[in-house]
């Protein structure tokens, strides 16, 4: 549950500061951010996987690049976990160190490469034997050495919803394990390439222990494999898909309790699992949250337009959109949704939904929500990770502005677009 986005009395606070004041200062739609969430947040993983030999926090990019957000992350002492050319390049403004970062993805363009092995980043991962072919030739041509792990896909479940696993052989992602062992083999060949390890990353949102410890059993016997194959291992990233809690994120007397509470991974177990099974001598553990990291820390804010009463259902049109938020319409997200100031009123079936031309343009179907009327504030709760990253300006709509909240002090970490933007 979130700790420093909550109800003081009948009114939401993010740290010191009224949501209903930042929403009246800076105009709804509005992606607001706690400062010392993230911060908790990370020092709660830094102290779990204290225990670990050699451990490293790589921040994933993806979750959420906000400039200001990543300054903030890199001064904790994280590394960064990047999938483009575009991503180093904000990770090194923010002041990443070059060594700490990571280049990922299946689908890296030559300029991605290049871009990575010039600022002589720390590692990049190779998804394929095509792939590593091209990374070891764009190496020689720059006369480089590029720094890999190979990405091998395990074959595990992660339990976690179909469009954000990626550990399955169906999936696009990494080199089949049972078909990696030639990969290492030509990599080991390559006078352009140093082999510095093992990655995989099962999915994300994972909040059961057993698909992390699968995937690290069989890493580990993939990795004492490859050792009696001249492979010097010295870096074992199991990737990220530390999952939150989405449901009951913040809960009050006043607010009816959601069913079907996602459970929490253990952090301290995970840690120990992760640490049993992956100990070599003289090799690192990287681990990539990034959803853990920032998603319990933001909130977006969205005014109610109207109240509409169709056939029996009732609509509350907000000023939010799909575009502003998507993981609802992508693939059905659940995300607490609550009003900025409570009252007493009874709680009946609404669905709240966005401007957008489109059905999928909805943050909640039949959610259990208080006589909202025109004017009200509400809180879409747990938007830290995934929310702007993905947004668009979709039906040319300028994106909303971004506020970060340092207890009692809030300011824009980047300006709400205007019509000439998009242009």
């Amino acid at each position: 549950m979130t700790e420093k986005i909550k109800y003081d009395g009948n009114r939401l606070f993010v740290e010191e500061i009224p949501a209903a004041e930042l929403a009246a200062k800076y105009g709804t739609p509005l992606y607001v951010y706690s400062s010392e969430q993230i911060k908790d947040n990370f020092r709660r993983l830094r102290k779990a996987f204290g225990i670990v030999p050699g451990a490293r926090i790589l921040y994933a990019l993806k979750a959420n690049s906000n400039p200001e957000l990543l300054g903030l992350i890199s001064s904790l002492g994280a590394g960064a976990d990047t999938v483009s050319a575009g991503e180093i390049f904000l990770a090194l403004k923010a002041g990443f160190p070059p060594s700490s970062i990571s280049l990922a993805g299946v689908g890296k363009t030559d300029r991605d490469i290049d871009f990575a092995l010039a600022r002589d980043i720390g590692v990049i991962i190779v998804e394929s034997d095509e792939e590593l072919g091209v990374i070891s030739e764009r190496a020689a041509a720059l006369g480089r050495t590029a720094r890999i792990l190979l990405r091998i896909n395990p074959d595990v479940d992660a339990r976690t919803h179909p469009h954000i696993s990626t550990g399955l052989k169906e999936n696009k992602f990494g080199i089949n394990i049972n078909e990696a062992g030639e990969t290492v083999k030509r990599a080991l060949r390559s006078k352009s390439i140093d082999l510095l390890g093992v990655h995989s990353h099962i999915g994300s949102q994972v909040t059961e222990h057993a698909p992390f410890e699968e995937a690290a059993d069989s890493i580990r016997e993939f990795v004492i494999r490859i050792q009696k194959e001249g492979a010097n291992i010295r870096q074992i990233d199991l990737g990220g898909g530390i999952g939150v809690r989405y449901r009951n994120a913040l809960k009050h007397s006043l607010l009816p309790a959601e069913r079907k509470e996602e459970p929490l991974i253990d952090l301290n177990l995970l840690a120990k699992a992760i640490k049993d099974r992956l100990s070599f001598p003289g090799c690192e553990i990287a681990i990539e949250p990034g959803r853990y990291i920032v998603a319990e820390s933001g909130v977006l804010l969205t005014k109610v337009l109207y109240r509409k009463e169709s056939a029996g259902r009732t609509f509350i049109v907000v000023d939010a959109g799909m575009n502003d938020m998507m993981r609802h319409a992508l693939y059905s997200a659940y995300h607490q949704i609550i009003p900025v100031e409570l009252n007493d009123s009874a709680y009946s079936p609404a669905d709240v939904v966005g401007p957008v031309c489109e059905t999928t343009d909805a943050f909640a179907l039949q959610r259990e929500l208080p006589v909202l009327r025109r004017g009200d504030t509400l809180a879409i709760m747990t938007v830290g990770a995934y929310g702007y990253s993905i947004s668009s300006n979709y039906n040319s709509r300028p994106k909303p502005a971004e506020i970060l909240v340092e207890k009692d002090y809030a300011r824009v970490v980047r300006d709400r677009e205007t019509f000439e933007d998009l242009i």
